[in-house]
């Protein structure tokens, strides 16, 4: 697996928790590896590893901490180009959720060996929306609800998540079920095309 999405773990646990508890996380974790280069590859198994770890130290669960990843992969400084290929989904949160469907293919475009979970958008009505997590690391299905979240109040939109299990066929996929209550909620974060310079 790329060292993105490890990298990605690295940096929340540093941005969030500071340098010794990542150190104290490695050493847990026992995979000798402090920082994660990321283009490199690695084995699947340092992810898993790193996370209960990291849950471990935070007495938490993996998935509560997985769902902190994505509320940080769209609201920090560092994590800012995550949030512009999420923003450029659509002008509303129903555009960016029903754009979800795409985003699979569009980051295999600029990473092909990224392994990204496929998503499936079903729209139930104007305000009712499931997202399927297809994926063979479920972990990925917890990051979800959070970058959802951070997206909502991106858009200044207030919602209702709810993650779960689902069993389509023979196959097992996360399901995020999300219901709009108020576009207008809040002011929204803004965004352009061109990104701002710092210092302006």
């Amino acid at each position: 697996m790329y060292g993105l999405v490890h990298r990605a773990l690295q940096c929340f646990s540093q941005d969030t928790y500071g340098d010794v508890v990542w150190n104290k996380v490695v050493a847990e974790a026992g995979v000798q590896v402090h920082e994660y280069e990321a283009m490199l590859f690695y084995p699947d198994h340092h992810l898993d590893d790193v996370l209960l770890a990291l849950s471990s130290l935070l007495d938490k669960t993996p998935a509560q901490v997985s769902e902190d990843v994505g509320a940080y992969l769209v609201t920090h400084q560092r994590m800012e180009a995550v949030r512009r290929l999420l923003r450029f989904g659509g002008t509303t949160f129903e555009e960016f959720v029903l754009s979800l469907d795409e985003l699979h293919d569009r980051v295999k475009l600029a990473l092909p060996e990224l392994d990204l979970p496929e998503l499936e958008v079903e729209a139930h009505s104007g305000s009712s929306f499931s997202v399927l997590v297809k994926s063979e690391h479920h972990r990925f299905g917890a990051v979800l609800p959070g970058m959802l979240r951070a997206m909502a109040d991106d858009f200044g939109t207030l919602v209702m998540l709810d993650l779960g299990m689902s069993t389509l066929g023979s196959d097992d996929v996360e399901r995020a079920t999300i219901e709009l209550f108020e576009t207008d909620f809040a002011t929204g974060r803004g965004f352009g095309l061109v990104a701002e310079e710092s210092g302006r």
